[in-house]
């Protein structure tokens, strides 16, 4: 029996507020060992980054990555696009997903699974500003009910 060992380094909570998450991947990213150390450390931030899936691969854009400090000359751009690794059966479910209006790739989380760095990308639907406060309403009607249910246990 073999047992995964998950730390989790960064996650966007804001897509979880901005989209309809559809569904998730789990992808491995190309990158530099400066990065790797740069990730390990925390150093990383996903909140506006977005894939694109091109010519056949997906690219994570807009992903914000820290310059390792001791990385000196073989320190990348912040910013650059990154390739994910994901299966071609999984790559061309995304593009039958992202060719329909209103679907987007966003990344969830960044994590370290068995010592590697993995991404987990989302299948989302943008929400429009009604869907928004409607789910900011039932977020605060459940936080309600449960307070008053924990208040009527406690006497």
């Amino acid at each position: 029996m073999h047992i995964e060992d998950i730390k989790i380094i960064a996650q966007n909570k804001k897509a979880f507020h901005d989209y309809f998450i559809e569904g998730t991947y789990e992808a491995g990213i190309v990158l530099s060992g400066t990065e790797v150390k740069s990730i390990r450390m925390g150093k990383v931030n996903i909140r506006d980054s977005y894939a694109k899936v091109e010519n056949g691969e997906v690219i994570l854009y807009d992903m914000h990555i820290s310059p390792y400090e001791k990385g000196n000359i073989f320190n990348k751009d912040p910013l650059r696009p990154r390739k994910l690794l994901l299966h071609r059966r999984e790559i061309s479910k995304l593009v039958g997903y992202t060719s329909r209006e209103g679907f987007t790739l966003v990344p969830t989380k960044v994590y370290l699974k068995n010592g590697l760095v993995k991404v987990e990308i989302a299948v989302a639907k943008g929400k429009k500003l009604y869907d928004k406060r409607e789910a900011i309403a039932e977020k605060t009607l459940r936080r309600e009910t449960e307070r008053e249910f924990k208040i009527k246990n406690l006497y």
